[in-house]
Protein backbone atom coordinates (compact mmCIF):
# COMPACT_ATOMS: atom_id res chain seq x y z
CA UNK A 1 0.00 0.00 0.00
CA UNK A 2 3.06 1.92 0.96
CA UNK A 3 4.47 1.46 -2.60
CA UNK A 4 1.59 1.83 -4.44
CA UNK A 5 0.85 5.68 -2.51
CA UNK A 6 4.53 6.80 -3.01
CA UNK A 7 4.23 5.65 -6.79
CA UNK A 8 1.25 7.47 -7.48
CA UNK A 9 2.65 10.48 -5.39
CA UNK A 10 5.91 10.15 -8.03
CA UNK A 11 3.87 10.05 -11.08
CA UNK A 12 1.96 13.46 -10.10
CA UNK A 13 5.13 15.38 -9.41
CA UNK A 14 6.41 14.11 -12.89
CA UNK A 15 3.18 15.06 -14.17
CA UNK A 16 3.15 18.40 -12.34
CA UNK A 17 6.65 19.58 -13.75
CA UNK A 18 5.76 18.44 -17.17
CA UNK A 19 2.49 20.62 -16.68
CA UNK A 20 4.43 23.36 -15.50
CA UNK A 21 7.04 23.25 -18.20
CA UNK A 22 4.49 24.39 -21.20
CA UNK A 23 3.77 27.50 -19.11
CA UNK A 24 6.62 29.41 -20.89
CA UNK A 25 8.61 27.19 -23.04
CA UNK A 26 6.82 28.29 -26.45
CA UNK A 27 8.00 32.20 -25.72
CA UNK A 28 11.48 31.05 -24.30
CA UNK A 29 12.44 28.98 -27.22
CA UNK A 30 11.16 31.93 -29.26
CA UNK A 31 13.55 34.22 -27.35
CA UNK A 32 16.68 31.40 -28.06
CA UNK A 33 16.11 30.68 -31.67
CA UNK A 34 16.14 34.24 -32.52
CA UNK A 35 20.37 34.16 -33.48
CA UNK A 36 19.25 31.74 -36.20
CA UNK A 37 16.29 33.23 -37.77
CA UNK A 38 16.94 36.73 -37.85
CA UNK A 39 19.60 35.71 -40.54
CA UNK A 40 16.52 34.77 -42.93
CA UNK A 41 13.85 37.10 -41.78
CA UNK A 42 13.28 40.50 -43.76
CA UNK A 43 12.92 42.47 -40.44
CA UNK A 44 16.69 41.87 -39.14
CA UNK A 45 17.35 42.47 -35.83
CA UNK A 46 14.93 44.53 -35.17
CA UNK A 47 12.85 41.06 -34.60
CA UNK A 48 13.50 41.40 -30.80
CA UNK A 49 12.11 44.69 -30.52
CA UNK A 50 8.71 43.48 -32.50
CA UNK A 51 8.97 39.98 -30.66
CA UNK A 52 8.88 42.49 -27.06
CA UNK A 53 5.67 44.29 -28.71
CA UNK A 54 4.19 41.36 -29.55
CA UNK A 55 4.58 39.46 -25.74
CA UNK A 56 3.31 42.73 -24.03
CA UNK A 57 0.10 42.65 -26.23
CA UNK A 58 0.01 39.14 -25.40
CA UNK A 59 -0.92 40.54 -21.63
CA UNK A 60 -4.93 40.84 -23.06
CA UNK A 61 -5.40 37.38 -21.78
CA UNK A 62 -4.27 37.57 -18.13
CA UNK A 63 -6.10 40.92 -18.45
CA UNK A 64 -9.59 39.30 -19.42
CA UNK A 65 -9.41 36.50 -16.79
CA UNK A 66 -8.74 38.63 -14.05
CA UNK A 67 -11.51 40.85 -14.86
CA UNK A 68 -13.27 37.49 -15.55
CA UNK A 69 -12.27 36.16 -12.07
CA UNK A 70 -13.25 39.71 -10.18
CA UNK A 71 -16.48 40.40 -12.03
CA UNK A 72 -18.02 36.61 -11.73
CA UNK A 73 -16.13 34.83 -8.64
CA UNK A 74 -16.50 31.00 -9.40
CA UNK A 75 -17.84 31.35 -12.89
CA UNK A 76 -14.77 31.04 -14.93
CA UNK A 77 -13.37 27.60 -14.98
CA UNK A 78 -9.43 27.32 -15.04
CA UNK A 79 -9.44 23.69 -16.56
CA UNK A 80 -11.26 24.63 -19.64
CA UNK A 81 -9.73 27.56 -20.25
CA UNK A 82 -5.93 25.71 -20.08
CA UNK A 83 -7.15 23.18 -22.84
CA UNK A 84 -7.95 25.95 -24.71
CA UNK A 85 -4.98 27.93 -24.88
CA UNK A 86 -2.80 24.61 -24.89
CA UNK A 87 -4.57 23.28 -28.07
CA UNK A 88 -3.98 27.25 -29.35
CA UNK A 89 -0.38 27.00 -28.42
CA UNK A 90 0.44 23.22 -29.83
CA UNK A 91 -1.30 24.46 -32.94
CA UNK A 92 0.39 28.03 -33.27
CA UNK A 93 3.86 26.18 -32.67
CA UNK A 94 3.33 23.41 -35.34
CA UNK A 95 2.29 25.98 -38.12
CA UNK A 96 5.28 28.21 -36.76
CA UNK A 97 7.57 25.20 -37.96
CA UNK A 98 6.09 25.13 -40.86
CA UNK A 99 5.70 28.74 -42.01
CA UNK A 100 8.10 31.13 -39.73
CA UNK A 101 9.71 31.42 -43.36
CA UNK A 102 7.21 33.20 -45.07
CA UNK A 103 7.10 36.38 -46.02
CA UNK A 104 4.51 38.94 -47.65
CA UNK A 105 4.88 43.06 -49.13
CA UNK A 106 3.20 45.03 -46.68
CA UNK A 107 3.24 49.06 -47.99
CA UNK A 108 5.99 47.70 -50.34
CA UNK A 109 8.62 46.02 -47.83
CA UNK A 110 8.61 42.55 -47.33
CA UNK A 111 7.66 41.64 -43.55
CA UNK A 112 7.45 38.18 -41.77
CA UNK A 113 3.79 38.31 -41.40
CA UNK A 114 3.60 34.36 -40.24
CA UNK A 115 6.28 34.66 -37.68
CA UNK A 116 5.06 37.62 -36.39
CA UNK A 117 1.27 36.62 -36.32
CA UNK A 118 2.08 32.90 -34.56
CA UNK A 119 4.58 34.92 -32.06
CA UNK A 120 1.52 36.73 -30.97
CA UNK A 121 -0.45 33.39 -30.46
CA UNK A 122 2.32 31.87 -28.39
CA UNK A 123 2.81 34.92 -26.30
CA UNK A 124 -0.89 34.86 -26.06
CA UNK A 125 -1.18 31.29 -24.61
CA UNK A 126 2.32 31.94 -22.05
CA UNK A 127 0.91 35.19 -20.48
CA UNK A 128 -2.62 33.58 -20.24
CA UNK A 129 -1.09 30.66 -18.78
CA UNK A 130 0.40 32.69 -15.56
CA UNK A 131 -2.94 33.31 -14.44
CA UNK A 132 -4.75 29.93 -15.03
CA UNK A 133 -2.28 26.96 -14.51
CA UNK A 134 -1.05 28.60 -11.56
CA UNK A 135 -4.70 29.25 -10.13
CA UNK A 136 -5.58 25.46 -11.06
CA UNK A 137 -3.13 24.45 -8.65
CA UNK A 138 -4.62 25.51 -5.75
CA UNK A 139 -6.17 21.91 -5.86
CA UNK A 140 -3.17 20.27 -4.94
CA UNK A 141 -1.10 19.87 -1.83
CA UNK A 142 1.21 22.46 -1.31
CA UNK A 143 4.21 20.10 -2.16
CA UNK A 144 3.62 20.00 -5.80
CA UNK A 145 3.20 23.34 -5.76
CA UNK A 146 6.91 23.89 -5.60
CA UNK A 147 6.87 20.82 -8.37
CA UNK A 148 4.83 22.75 -10.39
CA UNK A 149 7.53 26.15 -10.06
CA UNK A 150 10.40 23.60 -11.04
CA UNK A 151 8.28 22.78 -14.08
CA UNK A 152 7.95 26.39 -14.93
CA UNK A 153 12.28 26.10 -14.32
CA UNK A 154 12.35 23.57 -17.00
CA UNK A 155 10.27 26.11 -19.43
CA UNK A 156 13.40 27.82 -19.86
CA UNK A 157 16.08 25.10 -19.19
CA UNK A 158 14.76 22.88 -21.78
CA UNK A 159 15.14 25.46 -25.24
CA UNK A 160 18.58 26.28 -24.35
CA UNK A 161 19.62 22.99 -24.04
CA UNK A 162 17.85 22.58 -27.45
CA UNK A 163 19.66 25.23 -28.91
CA UNK A 164 23.14 24.64 -27.09
CA UNK A 165 22.63 21.09 -29.06
CA UNK A 166 21.48 23.26 -32.51
CA UNK A 167 24.92 25.41 -31.79
CA UNK A 168 23.46 28.38 -31.77
CA UNK A 169 25.85 31.37 -32.16
CA UNK A 170 29.09 29.83 -32.33
CA UNK A 171 31.56 31.59 -34.30
CA UNK A 172 35.14 31.29 -36.00
CA UNK A 173 37.46 34.29 -36.12
CA UNK A 174 39.05 34.75 -39.83
CA UNK A 175 42.08 37.19 -40.77
CA UNK A 176 40.58 40.03 -43.29
CA UNK A 177 42.46 40.03 -46.06
CA UNK A 178 43.28 43.62 -45.37
CA UNK A 179 45.19 42.81 -42.24
CA UNK A 180 43.23 44.87 -39.74
CA UNK A 181 42.18 42.46 -37.01
CA UNK A 182 39.76 39.66 -37.73
CA UNK A 183 36.14 38.91 -38.87
CA UNK A 184 33.58 36.83 -36.84
CA UNK A 185 32.30 33.93 -39.05
CA UNK A 186 29.20 31.99 -37.83
CA UNK A 187 29.06 28.64 -38.07
CA UNK A 188 26.04 26.79 -39.80
CA UNK A 189 24.15 25.28 -37.02
CA UNK A 190 23.68 21.79 -36.99
CA UNK A 191 19.77 21.27 -37.56
CA UNK A 192 17.70 24.20 -38.91
CA UNK A 193 15.01 26.29 -37.16
CA UNK A 194 12.47 24.24 -38.47
CA UNK A 195 13.70 21.47 -36.74
CA UNK A 196 13.74 23.21 -33.47
CA UNK A 197 9.84 24.50 -33.66
CA UNK A 198 8.66 21.14 -34.38
CA UNK A 199 10.75 20.14 -31.04
CA UNK A 200 9.01 23.21 -29.70
CA UNK A 201 5.66 21.84 -30.53
CA UNK A 202 6.43 18.46 -29.04
CA UNK A 203 7.42 20.23 -25.75
CA UNK A 204 3.90 21.97 -25.93
CA UNK A 205 2.21 18.13 -26.67
CA UNK A 206 4.14 16.85 -23.61
CA UNK A 207 2.57 19.48 -21.78
CA UNK A 208 -0.97 19.46 -22.87
CA UNK A 209 -1.68 15.37 -22.15
CA UNK A 210 0.51 15.70 -18.39
CA UNK A 211 -2.51 18.15 -18.14
CA UNK A 212 -5.37 15.01 -19.57
CA UNK A 213 -3.22 12.57 -16.92
CA UNK A 214 -3.99 15.36 -14.11
CA UNK A 215 -7.39 15.43 -15.06
CA UNK A 216 -7.57 11.70 -14.81
CA UNK A 217 -5.53 11.09 -11.91
CA UNK A 218 -8.18 13.23 -10.34
CA UNK A 219 -10.95 11.33 -11.67
CA UNK A 220 -9.67 8.39 -10.31
CA UNK A 221 -8.97 10.24 -6.65
CA UNK A 222 -12.04 11.90 -6.55
CA UNK A 223 -13.77 7.92 -6.59
CA UNK A 224 -11.25 6.68 -4.36
CA UNK A 225 -11.52 8.91 -1.73
CA UNK A 226 -15.47 8.58 -1.94
CA UNK A 227 -15.18 4.76 -1.19
CA UNK A 228 -12.52 5.11 1.84
CA UNK A 229 -14.83 7.48 3.39
CA UNK A 230 -17.27 4.15 3.89
CA UNK A 231 -14.59 2.25 5.22
CA UNK A 232 -12.90 1.89 8.48
CA UNK A 233 -11.36 5.23 10.13
CA UNK A 234 -8.65 2.68 10.28
CA UNK A 235 -7.08 2.85 6.98
CA UNK A 236 -3.63 4.82 6.45
CA UNK A 237 -4.07 8.28 4.62
CA UNK A 238 -1.27 10.02 4.00
CA UNK A 239 -1.19 13.33 1.77
CA UNK A 240 -0.47 11.82 -0.88
CA UNK A 241 -2.80 9.29 -1.02
CA UNK A 242 -5.46 12.21 -2.24
CA UNK A 243 -2.89 14.69 -4.67
CA UNK A 244 -5.92 15.53 -6.81
CA UNK A 245 -8.70 16.77 -4.14
CA UNK A 246 -11.27 19.22 -5.12
CA UNK A 247 -10.63 22.65 -2.89
CA UNK A 248 -7.71 22.52 -0.06
CA UNK A 249 -6.35 19.22 0.82
CA UNK A 250 -7.12 17.94 4.73
CA UNK A 251 -3.86 16.56 5.59
CA UNK A 252 -1.77 20.26 4.74
CA UNK A 253 -2.09 20.92 8.82
CA UNK A 254 -0.92 17.33 9.52
CA UNK A 255 2.47 18.17 6.97
CA UNK A 256 3.10 21.94 8.58
CA UNK A 257 3.02 20.05 11.83
CA UNK A 258 5.45 17.44 10.47
CA UNK A 259 8.12 20.13 9.31
CA UNK A 260 7.55 22.30 12.48
CA UNK A 261 5.62 24.92 10.81
CA UNK A 262 2.38 25.99 11.66
CA UNK A 263 -0.14 27.18 9.08
CA UNK A 264 -0.72 31.19 9.54
CA UNK A 265 -3.91 32.28 10.47
CA UNK A 266 -6.47 32.96 7.73
CA UNK A 267 -6.99 37.14 7.44
CA UNK A 268 -10.21 38.71 7.39
CA UNK A 269 -9.09 40.44 4.03
CA UNK A 270 -6.67 39.34 1.68
CA UNK A 271 -5.16 42.78 1.35
CA UNK A 272 -2.90 43.24 4.45
CA UNK A 273 0.29 44.57 4.45
CA UNK A 274 2.44 41.31 4.39
CA UNK A 275 0.91 39.95 1.47
CA UNK A 276 1.33 43.70 -0.47
CA UNK A 277 4.64 43.25 0.44
CA UNK A 278 4.89 39.60 -0.17
CA UNK A 279 2.94 40.98 -4.23
CA UNK A 280 5.69 43.71 -4.73
CA UNK A 281 8.31 41.44 -3.61
CA UNK A 282 7.17 39.23 -5.99
CA UNK A 283 6.27 42.05 -8.90
CA UNK A 284 10.09 43.18 -8.51
CA UNK A 285 11.56 39.64 -8.56
CA UNK A 286 9.93 39.05 -12.26
CA UNK A 287 10.81 42.49 -13.31
CA UNK A 288 14.46 41.77 -12.69
CA UNK A 289 14.40 37.73 -13.94
CA UNK A 290 11.74 37.64 -16.80
CA UNK A 291 12.41 41.59 -18.13
CA UNK A 292 15.30 43.94 -17.04
CA UNK A 293 18.45 41.75 -16.76
CA UNK A 294 17.39 39.03 -19.76
CA UNK A 295 17.51 42.21 -22.07
CA UNK A 296 21.29 43.05 -21.29
CA UNK A 297 22.47 39.20 -21.15
CA UNK A 298 24.23 39.24 -24.13
CA UNK A 299 26.33 42.76 -23.34
CA UNK A 300 26.60 41.17 -19.99
CA UNK A 301 28.62 38.57 -21.20
CA UNK A 302 29.60 38.28 -24.72
CA UNK A 303 32.67 41.11 -23.86
CA UNK A 304 34.35 38.09 -21.52
CA UNK A 305 33.71 35.54 -24.71
CA UNK A 306 31.15 33.00 -26.34
CA UNK A 307 32.16 30.11 -23.74
CA UNK A 308 31.40 32.58 -20.89
CA UNK A 309 27.76 33.60 -22.58
CA UNK A 310 27.21 30.31 -23.16
CA UNK A 311 28.08 29.12 -19.37
CA UNK A 312 25.96 31.84 -18.01
CA UNK A 313 22.67 30.74 -19.97
CA UNK A 314 22.95 27.35 -19.59
CA UNK A 315 23.94 27.42 -15.61
CA UNK A 316 21.38 29.91 -14.82
CA UNK A 317 18.55 28.22 -16.54
CA UNK A 318 19.46 25.23 -14.12
CA UNK A 319 19.95 27.17 -11.20
CA UNK A 320 16.16 28.20 -11.63
CA UNK A 321 14.59 24.17 -11.46
CA UNK A 322 18.00 23.10 -8.49
CA UNK A 323 16.22 26.32 -6.65
CA UNK A 324 12.49 25.10 -6.53
CA UNK A 325 14.21 21.85 -5.69
CA UNK A 326 15.76 23.04 -3.03
CA UNK A 327 12.60 24.64 -1.85
CA UNK A 328 10.89 21.16 -1.48
CA UNK A 329 13.36 20.04 1.41
CA UNK A 330 14.31 23.64 2.68
CA UNK A 331 11.19 25.74 3.70
CA UNK A 332 11.50 29.61 4.52
CA UNK A 333 8.48 31.57 5.93
CA UNK A 334 10.15 34.10 7.67
CA UNK A 335 9.59 37.65 5.36
CA UNK A 336 12.33 39.24 6.45
CA UNK A 337 14.33 36.16 5.77
CA UNK A 338 12.78 36.32 1.96
CA UNK A 339 12.98 40.09 1.77
CA UNK A 340 16.86 39.48 2.29
CA UNK A 341 17.22 37.20 -0.15
CA UNK A 342 15.64 39.23 -2.81
CA UNK A 343 18.10 42.10 -1.78
CA UNK A 344 21.26 39.85 -2.45
CA UNK A 345 19.85 38.79 -5.35
CA UNK A 346 18.91 41.97 -6.69
CA UNK A 347 22.26 42.92 -5.18
CA UNK A 348 23.96 40.26 -8.11
CA UNK A 349 21.68 41.45 -10.87
CA UNK A 350 23.44 45.27 -10.14
CA UNK A 351 26.51 43.69 -10.63
CA UNK A 352 25.68 42.67 -14.05
CA UNK A 353 23.65 45.66 -14.96
CA UNK A 354 26.75 47.56 -14.72
CA UNK A 355 29.26 44.81 -16.21
CA UNK A 356 26.32 45.53 -18.88
CA UNK A 357 26.49 49.49 -19.05
CA UNK A 358 30.41 49.10 -19.17
CA UNK A 359 30.13 47.25 -22.60
CA UNK A 360 32.26 46.13 -24.18
CA UNK A 361 34.82 47.22 -21.74
CA UNK A 362 33.56 45.61 -18.56
CA UNK A 363 35.97 45.00 -15.31
CA UNK A 364 38.69 41.83 -15.37
CA UNK A 365 38.43 41.70 -19.31
CA UNK A 366 40.55 39.04 -20.71
CA UNK A 367 40.73 37.29 -17.40
CA UNK A 368 39.75 34.00 -16.41
CA UNK A 369 38.28 36.07 -12.88
CA UNK A 370 36.14 38.26 -14.96
CA UNK A 371 34.27 35.46 -16.93
CA UNK A 372 34.16 33.38 -13.55
CA UNK A 373 32.72 36.49 -11.92
CA UNK A 374 30.12 37.30 -14.48
CA UNK A 375 29.00 33.12 -14.57
CA UNK A 376 28.64 32.87 -10.53
CA UNK A 377 26.61 36.17 -10.83
CA UNK A 378 24.17 34.72 -13.20
CA UNK A 379 23.78 31.44 -11.26
CA UNK A 380 23.23 32.82 -8.11
CA UNK A 381 21.16 35.97 -9.34
CA UNK A 382 18.75 33.52 -11.02
CA UNK A 383 18.79 30.78 -8.45
CA UNK A 384 18.18 33.52 -5.22
CA UNK A 385 15.46 34.84 -6.52
CA UNK A 386 13.66 31.59 -7.97
CA UNK A 387 13.90 30.52 -4.39
CA UNK A 388 12.28 33.84 -3.44
CA UNK A 389 9.17 33.44 -6.33
CA UNK A 390 8.61 30.00 -5.55
CA UNK A 391 7.97 30.43 -1.63
CA UNK A 392 5.68 33.40 -1.97
CA UNK A 393 3.72 31.36 -4.38
CA UNK A 394 3.28 29.20 -1.31
CA UNK A 395 2.56 31.11 1.25
CA UNK A 396 -0.09 32.99 -0.54
CA UNK A 397 -1.37 29.55 -1.75
CA UNK A 398 -2.59 28.96 2.16
CA UNK A 399 -4.70 32.54 1.52
CA UNK A 400 -6.69 30.68 -1.22
CA UNK A 401 -7.41 30.48 -4.87
CA UNK A 402 -7.83 34.21 -5.31
CA UNK A 403 -4.45 34.78 -4.21
CA UNK A 404 -3.05 32.40 -6.82
CA UNK A 405 -4.88 34.27 -9.23
CA UNK A 406 -3.28 37.94 -8.05
CA UNK A 407 0.04 36.04 -7.79
CA UNK A 408 -0.10 35.00 -11.26
CA UNK A 409 -1.44 38.42 -12.34
CA UNK A 410 1.35 39.99 -10.72
CA UNK A 411 4.14 37.83 -11.88
CA UNK A 412 2.65 38.38 -15.41
CA UNK A 413 2.76 42.54 -14.33
CA UNK A 414 5.89 42.60 -13.46
CA UNK A 415 7.51 40.58 -16.42
CA UNK A 416 5.68 42.87 -18.46
CA UNK A 417 6.88 45.90 -16.78
CA UNK A 418 10.45 45.04 -16.88
CA UNK A 419 10.38 44.04 -20.45
CA UNK A 420 8.71 47.43 -21.17
CA UNK A 421 11.33 49.09 -19.26
CA UNK A 422 13.79 47.80 -21.28
CA UNK A 423 13.24 47.76 -24.58
CA UNK A 424 13.14 51.59 -25.08
CA UNK A 425 16.61 51.37 -23.36
CA UNK A 426 18.16 48.95 -25.71
CA UNK A 427 16.55 48.63 -28.96
CA UNK A 428 15.24 52.66 -29.70
CA UNK A 429 18.09 54.92 -27.44
CA UNK A 430 21.01 51.97 -27.72
CA UNK A 431 22.58 52.52 -24.16
CA UNK A 432 24.11 49.45 -24.70
CA UNK A 433 26.92 48.80 -26.55
CA UNK A 434 28.10 45.17 -27.75
CA UNK A 435 31.75 44.81 -28.65
CA UNK A 436 32.94 43.01 -31.53
CA UNK A 437 33.91 39.20 -30.78
CA UNK A 438 37.32 39.06 -32.62
CA UNK A 439 38.72 42.95 -31.93
CA UNK A 440 37.79 44.19 -28.72
CA UNK A 441 40.19 46.67 -27.62
CA UNK A 442 39.58 48.46 -24.54
CA UNK A 443 41.76 51.83 -23.33
CA UNK A 444 44.72 51.25 -20.82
Amino acid sequence: MAASVMGQAMVTHVLVALFGMGSWVSVNSLWVELPVVVKWLPEGWNLPAYLSVLIALGNVGPIAVTLAHKLAPGRLKERWVIHAIQVLGVVAALFMALFWHRTATVAGEPHSLAFLLLAFLLAFVCCTSNVTFLPFMYQFPQQFIRTFFVGQGLSALFPCVVALAQGVGKLECHNTTSGNGSQPHYLEENFPADTYFWLTSAMLAVSALSFLGLILQRRRASSSAARQESCSKGSVETEESFPLRDGTPTSDSATEIATGAQPPAQPTSFWTGRNIYLLVVLGLSNALTNGVLPAVQSYSCLPYGSTAYHLAVVLSNIANPVACFVAMFVLCRCLLTLGLLAAAGSGFGCYIMAVAVLSPCPPLLHSHAGATLIVLCWVLFVGSLSYVKLMIGVILRDEGHSALVWCGAVVQLGSMLGALTMFPLVSVYSLFRSGDPCNTRCPG
